[in-house]
């Protein structure tokens, strides 16, 4: 499992590379602010960047070559050998050593310790926007590949490097050094370095180098180096083509750690001195990326943009010869024979699998997933609520997949239950029909998070910490979802449900229990979101903005309801970066027509607990820190929550770079037939607001520090009222 975990981070990290994976170097001799001159080179590549970006064309195709591999440095490799050999590593003494650290160091004296290929085709119309067709994809030591992985993206592939972005240029100083020519073209150079170092005994004044056409000012060619000589480099070179400026080629050396090896060394040893030859090999991961076969006008049609983003066309590595730019050394030939045995003594195939999992929330046994989520939450009404998710996979049907829910909260002390059944019409994309029947509950007035993914519902965890306004339901439901494009998914459902209150209520005098038939439809639209096919279903990729989360209900006096009326609500999420950071929005709200039971309006999302002196909670998608949970409702609100990342970095403790974040919240809304509901309620009529400040990686760890103070017409005279802390995970991001 160590391996596994190993091989996969080192994926990740290696594709998720940024500014903040280098340390950077500064120099002793340059002043501790950029070049003016730099500064408006740079000015004027961002401003044509998309001019020069090779989507500005009618339509163009490529492909590429990656070979990712982890080893020791290739000039340490003949002398690494000639140590294992020399020393005898396998004495019967040196059995105290690990199985996995011996087994590492014998692989590294003929292979490989890791080694990931993968060819790929990009296609591009203005009409139908990218496609990315993996041609094919070889991993060492996985007989199925982790889909989620091999459609990870390059850093630097049509997009604006880290580096150049204006919302991070106050985490590098730049400097215009020379002019160079390269490849026939006159080109600026700009160094740079990163502001958080601040040891002035460096060998290197800077730790990159920007290389800048002076023709098109487009971007020919960026190197990053590591704080130390041989620590690593990133390398993204870009090709001239069709007017455009198309990645070229990319290479990445990083060092993961220091391998030591030791041995005692008999001419030098007596009772009363160990002596021992010691040796330390660094062990690096590498990447290297081809980009080739340019053309455009590209021959596209229609049917080749079908489906998602990604498309799947080969996993079994056996037509890599055709996009291979250099054929495999026999160290790398010899990586596939000895990983390939490995994983399969030790089963890395099926672990791999249930990391794969996790990535969208579930955890993987054979043919079972079981969802991450369902696993322990807390609300004020159930208390501790444990339950297990269990869902038959593809390893079971690819088109039939039963699933069961139960779950048991400890302070109501009741059991729930809920069994369904998927049926695909087809394995290309999602479409499938689902009939289910449940006996639950939930809180009341609840925003729709129907198609939310799995970090949007983890950044809602904590929202019902303080409410105790809970409703049973019980029913059944048949329901169909089809994703009509790799951006717009709808869903049509009808249900059937017996719904009462289990806190003191009655609507309109008829008391607290009804009988309810209503139909509900759905609509997610994300445009610029990547997704692709798995057997597991679709795979978010990559969640860009817009997004846009539409729902709407219609109750009926029909097949046994006792109610009528028409719910909807609507979510829209945005973010965009400036050179004053980055800014993130999310508009919500919704409306009630008709009359419906108090849990069909809606709560304002409180978080926080009028029992409490002091306001503690989570951070929710659509909550408010000082608002308190469970006391406002109504039947027509608007909301609001806006961040912006201030572009101001500092360190703390520890390696992590810290920002702060600005928040505003607010909501208003009506209700304007409360007569209609006997409980005690107030709704939310007035404008709620408050403001806050978080501050990303607090001390230096993975989670966000917010401060909130409640603004306007709800404030009150008595400050622990007014005041909330929260945090959250840094991986929920925004």
């Amino acid at each position: 499992m160590k391996r596994i975990l190993l091989f996969l981070g080192l994926l990740f990290w290696i594709f998720g590379f940024s500014q903040s994976k280098v340390t950077a170097i500064e120099g002793i001799t340059i002043e501790d602010k950029s070049d003016p001159r730099a500064l408006e080179i740079l000015k004027k590549v961002n401003q044509v960047f998309r001019e020069n970006s090779p989507k500005t064309l009618d339509s163009y195709s490529y492909k590429s070559y990656e070979k990712i591999s982890l080893d020791i440095d290739e000039d340490s490799i003949s002398q690494y050998n000639k140590f294992f050999e020399e020393t005898g590593m396998f004495r019967e003494k040196r059995r105290k050593d690990s199985l996995n650290n011996i087994s590492a160091r014998k692989i590294f004296s003929k292979s490989k310790l890791f080694l990931w290929e993968r060819a790929q085709e990009f296609l591009y119309s203005k009409q139908y926007g990218e496609k990315i067709n993996i041609l094919d994809n070889r991993i060492s030591g996985l007989k199925q590949p982790i889909y989620e992985m091999i459609a990870l993206q390059q850093s630097n592939r049509d997009k604006l490097p880290d580096q150049l972005k204006q919302e991070n240029r106050g985490l590098y100083r730049f400097f215009l050094t020379d002019t160079i020519e390269m490849d026939g073209r006159k080109n600026f150079v700009i160094r740079f370095r990163e502001v958080n170092f601040k040891k002035p005994d460096k060998k290197r004044k800077y730790n990159g180098a920007i290389y800048v056409d002076t023709e098109t000012y487009g971007v020919k060619k960026i190197e990053n180096f590591s704080k130390n000589k041989n620590d690593g480099i990133i390398t993204s070179t870009w090709i001239f083509f069709h007017n455009k400026w198309f990645l070229a080629h990319e290479t990445v050396k990083l060092k993961m750690s220091n391998m030591k090896l030791e041995e005692e060394d008999p001419q030098h040893s007596d009772e009363k001195t160990d002596r021992k030859k010691r040796q330390t090999f660094g062990t690096y991961a590498f990447l290297t990326s081809r980009y080739f076969d340019y053309q455009s006008p590209a021959d596209n049609s229609p049917a080749d943009f079908k489906g998602y983003t990604f498309s799947v066309k080969n996993i079994l590595g056996n037509t890599l010869d055709r996009y291979r730019t250099d054929p495999l050394t026999e160290r790398e030939k010899n990586t596939y024979k000895t990983i390939d045995s490995l994983g399969r003594r030790y089963n890395i195939d099926n672990k791999a699998q249930i990391l794969s999992g996790l990535l969208n929330g579930q955890i993987r046994a054979g043919v079972m997933d079981f969802a991450v989520d369902e696993i322990v939450n807390y609300n004020l009404y159930e208390g501790f609520r444990v339950g297990l998710k269990a869902k038959l996979n593809e390893n079971f049907s690819p088109y039939f997949s039963p699933d069961y829910t139960f779950a048991y909260g400890f302070k109501d002390d009741k059991w729930k239950y809920r069994i369904g059944l998927d049926m695909k019409t087809t394995l290309e994309k999602d479409s499938y029909f689902r009939v289910e029947y449940y006996d639950d509950v939930t809180a009341s007035g609840e925003f729709s998070r129907r198609l939310w993914n799995f970090k949007m519902r983890m950044a809602n965890y904590g929202n019902n910490l303080n409410n105790d306004r809970y409703y049973h339901y019980r029913g059944a439901s048949v329901s169909y979802l089809n994703d009509v494009t790799n951006g717009l998914t709808l869903v049509f459902a009808a249900r059937r449900n017996l719904e009462e209150a289990m806190f003191d209520y009655s609507f309109q005098g008829r008391g607290s229990s009804f009988e309810n038939f209503n139909t509900l439809f759905t609509l997610k639209y994300s445009p610029n979101s990547t997704n692709i096919m798995t057997p597991q279903g679709k795979s978010l990729i990559d969640q860009k903005y817009p997004e846009l989360y539409f729902n709407y209900e219609q109750s009926y006096k029909m097949f046994g309801g006792d109610l009528r009326y028409a719910r909807f609500d609507a979510l829209f999420v945005y973010n965009f970066k400036t050179m004053f950071g980055t800014t993130g929005f999310r508009l919500y709200g919704g409306m009630v027509f008709g009359g419906a039971p108090i849990w069909k309006n809606f709560t304002m999302n409180g978080l926080a607990s009028p029992r409490r002196d002091f306001n503690f909670n989570l951070t929710s998608f659509l909550g408010f820190a000082t608002l308190e949970g469970g006391k406002y409702y109504n039947d027509r609100f608007v909301a609001y929550y806006f961040t912006h990342k201030l572009p101001l970095y500092f360190k703390s403790f520890g390696q992590n770079i810290s920002s702060f974040d600005f928040v505003l919240r607010g909501t208003i809304g009506d209700m304007e037939k409360a007569e209609y509901h006997q409980f005690r309620f107030r709704p939310l009529n007035h404008l709620y607001q408050e403001v806050g400040l978080e501050w990303n990686n607090f001390l230096s760890t993975y989670f966000n520090l917010g401060l909130f103070y409640r603004v306007g017409y709800y404030t009150t005279h008595n400050f622990k009222q007014n005041f909330a802390v929260q945090f959250k995970l840094k991986l929920l991001e925004f």
